[in-house]
């Protein structure tokens, strides 16, 4: 949904141009139940005039029959749209709205906030670059309110508008607003959130939400819309190095091979030498393509193919990265942070599937360094992780896989883990590190004697086979 534009009416390659030419900002609506979210999504798209007539009149109609706002029009009805959700009031899956301003597009995700919903809630955090937690001013902060800042601090956001919402139900008191800015920064100095703003608003009534409210002459902020718009994000990733995870070989004749992904991290040019990882072959960069045909050059975020000089092997789940630039890991063991989000628990030495920049290998959980008690941040030993709960752990796959850490890099540093037997998504993880090797010199000294007979044995190969491939050599050794 867009915003009314009198470029509309009388030039429209001109107002498309310009909404082309807009950022866009992802954001998403996160706290305790019955906070004010849904309504708080409703408010922003009615105030902003998004919203249809004859969306409006049916939301008007179902406020009547569910009666949830008494006279007022319950405008949580335009996102929470299964029939559970309305006969409860309460949102289940999340659910996304576009719409945009003269000034940004905006994608928002809708969170539940019933702690049983937290798996939906890790959802929508892991694409946004913004959360706006609601807090109700009668109840302050509440378990879920700490839980939900806590998993976007881990998902990396680093802007949080803390929303104070019902604020017309104390009478717009300064000291009820006062005291819970408090308590929410005592809280948020343990997590890693660089950017908190504040606004105290009321999302039934519409104050402090797009128009500034009369009611609370004390406050002198910018409203909730303002601070949305102005909001920057476009600083907040920190790895400028190039990551193209390959998603796929584009072979359509003899004559063209083509490496297909999304930039997940920096920019790329012909003639710049990459590197294919794991294995380490190099290469030039031949030409840049995307659907619009050859490019001078591409950047994050882009959808390209990337054709090469050198004919080397490159496979879907490989990346491309710069020859002269800082390279990621690559390993078949890391430490990272799981949220598990099945009923059945995350097991030790379960073997599960793991997707992680496209590529699937399989692995194991061989130990849950920590599991973090998302309400009090207390971390305890585990032996296991339950539907919810999220831990650090040490994982170890069968076959290397190329990652960076997530707060460097969100589309290199995050994976899913796959039940083998139900083929349902199990949980979701957030790279912390490389694994380091535990001290065992006895571990270790086989291990040296290990790489050095596959060393002398890959030499013998090689003289009497000479016209033998890497490839055909590990197919020997069944790796």
């Amino acid at each position: 949904m867009s915003h009314q534009s009198d470029l509309i009416a009388s030039d429209i390659l001109a107002y498309l141009k310009q909404h082309e030419n807009k950022d866009m900002l992802r954001f998403i609506t996160c706290g305790n139940v019955d906070d004010g979210k849904s309504t708080l999504i409703g408010r922003l798209l009615h105030d902003s005039k998004l919203i249809f007539e004859d969306q409006l009149a049916a939301i008007q109609r179902d406020s009547q029959k569910y009666n949830t706002t008494e006279d007022e029009i319950d405008l949580a009805l335009l996102v929470d749209g299964l029939q559970a959700e309305r006969e409860q009031g309460i949102t289940i899956d999340v659910a996304y709205r576009y719409f945009s301003t003269d000034k940004r597009k905006f994608i928002i995700a809708d969170c539940p906030g019933h702690e049983q919903y937290t798996r939906n809630m890790a959802t929508g955090a892991s694409t946004s670059n913004l959360a706006i937690i609601l807090i109700d001013a009668r109840r302050g902060v509440q378990t879920q309110t700490r839980r939900h800042s806590f998993i976007v601090s881990l998902l990396g956001i680093k802007h949080v508008i803390v929303a104070v919402n019902k604020m017309d139900l104390v009478d717009f008191d300064q000291t009820v607003y006062e005291r819970i800015q408090a308590e929410y920064l005592a809280f948020a100095e343990q997590l890693a959130i660089p950017d908190i703003r504040f606004v105290p608003i009321s999302a039934l009534r519409g104050d402090n939400v797009v128009n500034p409210s009369a009611k609370a002459p004390w406050y002198q902020g910018p409203t909730l819309m303002s601070l949305l718009e102005s909001v920057e994000v476009d600083h907040d990733v920190h790895l400028d190095a190039f990551r193209l995870p390959v998603q796929y070989v584009n072979r359509p004749n003899l004559d063209f091979r083509g490496f297909c992904g999304t930039i997940a991290a920096g920019t790329i040019q012909p003639g710049d030498s990459v590197v294919a990882l794991p294995s380490g072959k190099q290469s030039r960069v031949k030409a840049v393509v995307s659907y619009e045909g050859e490019q001078a050059s591409a950047q994050v975020g882009q959808a390209i193919t990337l054709t090469l000089e050198d004919e080397i092997d490159v496979s879907r789940g490989d990346m491309l990265v710069k020859a002269s630039e800082t390279r990621p890991n690559v390993s078949t063991a890391f430490d990272a942070h799981i949220v598990w989000m099945n009923e059945q628990p995350l097991l030790l030495g379960k073997e599960y599937a793991f997707k992680l920049a496209g590529k699937q290998v399989f692995g194991r959980v061989e130990r849950i360094l920590q599991r973090v008690d998302v309400n009090s941040l207390a971390v305890s030993e585990a032996e296991q992780l339950a539907l919810n709960e999220i831990g650090l752990c040490r994982i170890s796959v069968n076959a290397p896989v190329v990652f960076d850490a997530y707060r460097e890099c969100r589309g290199t540093g995050s994976f899913i883990l796959i039940d083998r037997l139900s083929n349902a998504t199990a949980g979701a993880g957030m790279i912390a590190a490389a694994a380091v090797a535990e001290a065992n010199p006895l571990a270790q000294d086989e291990l040296a004697r290990l790489r050095a007979f596959e060393l002398e044995l890959n030499q013998l190969v090689r003289k009497h086979f000479p016209h033998w491939e890497a490839r055909d050599i590990s197919k020997l050794f069944g790796n």
